[in-house]
């Protein structure tokens, strides 16, 4: 390996300790009071060899977040292989909610938090290419389905906001603990439950 090669591999690994170190102090303080300095602590460098990494903490948690929807992406992958386009969009669904029960905080930063959007809105491309590609997908689902005869009379950008907007409504919900309003034994299944009632409703054939 020459120089030149080892000196990019350790700018990376360091890249790396960067982000590691940010999720740590994240996931055990949240967003808020993680900062450059305790990063920085917690890899024992200084705060300014951060700097050249990154230029802010927003740009770390926007780094952190792309980690989180290539998480996500790589679960739903394997639904490429469902050719019923419906039966495609409830797997995308119960992997969605799978995921953001299984991942809480890191849910809420993909899709709550504002650090990561504060970060592609102060950048020179401002598109949200990581929730663009996610919402894409589900799009391209619900254009199978209208084709194949589902949803019809509908609109296919409302509707893949409705159904999007949907889920992430409940899982929100959750993750907010807003879901004690409930009844108490079925908090524990609210989500699941939901997401199950929303499936039938998808299930009723057009008018």
């Amino acid at each position: 390996m020459g120089v030149a090669e080892r000196k990019e591999r350790e700018k990376e690994v360091l890249r790396e300790q960067i982000l590691t170190a940010a999720k740590t102090l994240f996931l055990e303080k949240g967003v808020e009071k993680t900062s450059i300095r305790n990063i920085a602590d917690l890899i024992e460098y200084s705060p300014g060899s951060i700097y050249h990494y990154f230029k802010d903490k927003n740009e770390i948690f926007h780094a952190l977040h792309q980690g989180g929807f290539q998480q996500l992406m790589g679960k739903m992958e394997v639904l490429i292989t469902i050719p019923n386009p419906m039966s495609r969009l409830k797997a995308m669904g119960s992997i969605y909610v799978e995921f953001a029960l299984e991942n809480p905080d890191m849910y809420d930063l993909m899709f709550i938090k504002e650090a990561p959007m504060e970060h592609v809105s102060n950048s020179n491309d401002e598109q949200w290419k990581e929730g663009y590609g996610t919402f894409n997908f589900l799009r391209a689902t619900i254009k199978e389905c209208i084709l194949e005869g589902y949803f019809q009379g509908h609109d296919q950008e409302a509707l893949s906001f409705m159904v999007w907007s949907t889920v992430h409504g409940m899982v929100s919900l959750h993750i907010r603990r807003r879901c004690e309003v409930v009844l108490a034994q079925r908090q524990g299944t609210i989500v699941k439950d939901g997401l199950n009632e929303f499936f039938s409703i998808l299930d009723r054939p057009s008018s």
